[in-house]
């Protein structure tokens, strides 16, 4: 199922899905730049936040995906790159990410000094989705020189170079985890030049939906019993049971591609989820999670009763 297939069966608007395909054909693309379009295998469920994120990108509008770990957020992002067909530069911040990193720095090409190009200032002129992910564990230094990139200037200023007139087709999305250890209040400048979508926890629906079409060949009924280990995970983590660490969707999927390629669960569940949490304590009641949803005694194919990858080189190759 293509992603357009995806939106439709979701109920996305169909307007704003055709001015999206319109935005696509308006905006010619090189071909040297076809390989930075994302090409997605999943798909973010969600009807009301694909809605509000084609129409805020169809006005011009950067948009700033906030919520907890395991939502989709990252996946949201390479999904709209995706639909929008445009090329993708991915900025992802920490301590050493500076405006250097995202406008571009000097350095000798030819016995000449030449400015080596940024993430930023490449998506400026190309017409890319610029993704800033983690943008609240970025420095001052770093999102001041956006600051007229994102707003209705649209132009960076470099420092000894030139002046910057973003692509019409350019648009930044951000996304950020209010959970993690090392992040901060985002300022009010900056925060005013995003459009803020809240995307909230996962429930069991949107999850079934989302194993089910990575593992369509799995036991139903096994595979609520691995959505309901997510699931209470992440109740006792809002409750302030346990930290977010365990609360890993890829290492959910993970774990079950493991199971499929033969791997026994019980081991399989170590290492996509009791294996993220280091604290002894925690991994306790983690494990007793476990434990009552996934027998020690089930194999591999218990949970995917048809498989024929078991022994075969084929699928991740």
């Amino acid at each position: 199922m293509g992603i357009i297939e995806n939106l439709k069966q979701q109920n996305v608007n169909k307007k704003l899905i055709e001015d999206a395909l319109y935005f696509k054909k308006y905006y010619k693309l090189e071909d040297s730049l076809q390989h930075r379009i994302s090409q997605s295998n999943n798909y973010f469920y969600g009807r009301e936040i694909w809605d509000m994120c084609i129409a805020a990108i169809l006005e011009g509008e950067n948009i700033l995906l906030s919520g907890p770990k395991a939502t989709g957020k990252n996946l949201l992002a390479d999904n709209l790159s995706e639909l929008f067909g445009r090329p993708q530069w991915n900025t992802s911040f920490h301590i050493n990410t500076d405006s250097t990193t995202l406008i571009g720095t000097d350095t000798f090409i030819d016995n000449e000094v030449k400015l080596r190009r940024g993430s930023v200032y490449e998506c400026a002129i190309h017409g890319g989705f610029g993704i800033f992910d983690e943008i609240n564990m970025a420095k001052n230094d770093a999102i001041a020189v956006l600051h007229s990139a994102l707003d209705h200037r649209r132009i960076i200023d470099v420092p000894g170079y030139e002046r910057i007139n973003l692509h019409p087709a350019t648009r930044f999305i951000g996304t950020m985890n209010y959970e993690y250890a090392g992040t901060k209040e985002l300022n009010e400048a900056l925060v005013s030049r995003f459009m803020v979508i809240d995307i909230p926890s996962i429930e069991e629906d949107k999850l079934m939906l989302i194993l089910n079409n990575e593992f369509p060949d799995a036991d139903r009924e096994k595979l609520l019993q691995f959505a309901g280990i997510f699931l209470d995970l992440q109740l006792k983590s809002q409750n302030g049971e346990i930290s977010s660490k365990s609360i890993d969707l890829r290492g959910l999927i993970g774990s079950l591609k493991t199971i499929k390629r033969g791997l026994s669960p019980k081991l399989a569940i170590n290492m996509g989820i009791t294996g993220k949490t280091f604290d002894e304590y925690e991994k306790e009641i983690v494990g007793d999670i476990i434990k009552t949803r996934i027998p020690s005694i089930w194999e591999s194919k218990d949970v995917f009763p048809h498989n024929s990858l078991n022994g075969q080189l084929e699928s991740s190759f």
